[in-house]
């Protein structure tokens, strides 16, 4: 390219490692969208199982942008939003590699929804691809946990406003990004999109969910797990390097400004967790350290 784009532009970013299979849908919603994507820059973690004939046969003009370092998804989209900015764009489309659009409207939604509100910020329902009824996450207000798409309707019933999930379909003004950064590298996987979040919010800028639009993506539920008798969770990753940098990233986060209160309340219900549900203090004693780690801003990579 030899100049900017033009007025108007949204250039979709999509981070990728070796999942060539659910890109390929990813990309092809994206191509489908009514309301054009105006370039496509996929951030490709693991180029030495590349993603570039996927990229380049997409419908879009795009660019296949290789790390041949793993940036995580933090510093892959930090990467890829930097990208989209260089060449001009006024909106940036974030994308998961195993999500994508639950229709071809879902882009026109979001533009119009954001344009007339005046959002910095607005994100579709991430639903889950198997029911797309159900939300993919669990979402919660206040303290009740909310599992389904109408059961975040209210007295507005099309803007869910002061939350949005931001890697998942999420469409921002070029400008929120001058005012609240990109991902940190640092936190590489694991509350990056918490973060991004947490800054948001501090920003004062308008933001929300947009309840007539949707992106599917793979339930993720598995890693909540009950105590006291299902009325609160505790996230416990059963893959070992996912633990690390769950609660690692988690001792960062609630340190910052804007969720000290939240950590607060962390260490009791992790003690409940692992000493009475569990049974196994000595994994306490393990999420101990790493919240410390995290707090320290030690942010050492595993292995």
């Amino acid at each position: 390219m030899t100049g900017p784009l033009p007025p108007g532009s949204v250039v979709a970013v999509v981070v990728t490692r070796h999942r060539c299979e659910q890109l390929i849908d990813s990309l092809d919603a994206m191509a489908k969208q009514t309301h054009p994507v105006t370039r496509l820059v996929v951030v490709d973690n693991g180029p030495d199982q590349p993603a570039r004939d996927v990229v380049e046969s997409c419908g879009l003009p795009a660019t296949w942008l290789p790390s041949w370092r793993n940036l995580g998804g933090a510093g892959g989209f930090a990467l890829g939003i930097l990208h989209a900015l260089a060449l001009g764009a006024d909106w940036i489309w974030l994308g998961d590699d195993d999500g994508y659009p639950a229709d071809e409207t879902t882009l026109a939604t979001l533009i119009d929804l954001a344009t007339r509100r005046g959002l910095a910020a607005v994100s579709p329902v991430v639903a889950d691809k198997a029911d797309p009824d159900t939300l993919a996450f669990p979402l919660r207000r206040g303290l009740t946990w909310h599992t389904t798409r109408s059961a975040l309707q209210g007295d507005d019933d099309e803007l869910l406003p002061g939350i949005a999930a931001l890697f998942n379909g999420a469409l921002l003004r070029a400008t929120t990004f001058e005012a609240i950064g990109v991902p940190d590298l640092r936190l590489f996987v694991r509350g990056d999109e918490v973060e991004v979040h947490r800054r948001l919010v501090r920003s004062g800028l308008p933001f929300g969910t947009a309840l007539r639009a949707a992106y599917l993506h793979p339930a993720g539920l598995g890693e909540d797990k009950p105590m006291l008798g299902g009325r609160l969770h505790a996230r416990d990753p059963d893959d070992p390097v996912k633990r690390y940098y769950t609660y690692r990233n988690r001792g960062y986060l609630i340190s910052q400004p804007g969720m000290r209160r939240v950590g607060l309340l962390e260490l009791p219900r992790f003690a409940w967790y692992f000493v009475v549900t569990k049974r196994r203090p000595a994994e306490f004693i393990e999420w101990l350290r790493l919240i410390r780690q995290g707090r320290a801003e030690r942010f050492d990579r595993p292995g």
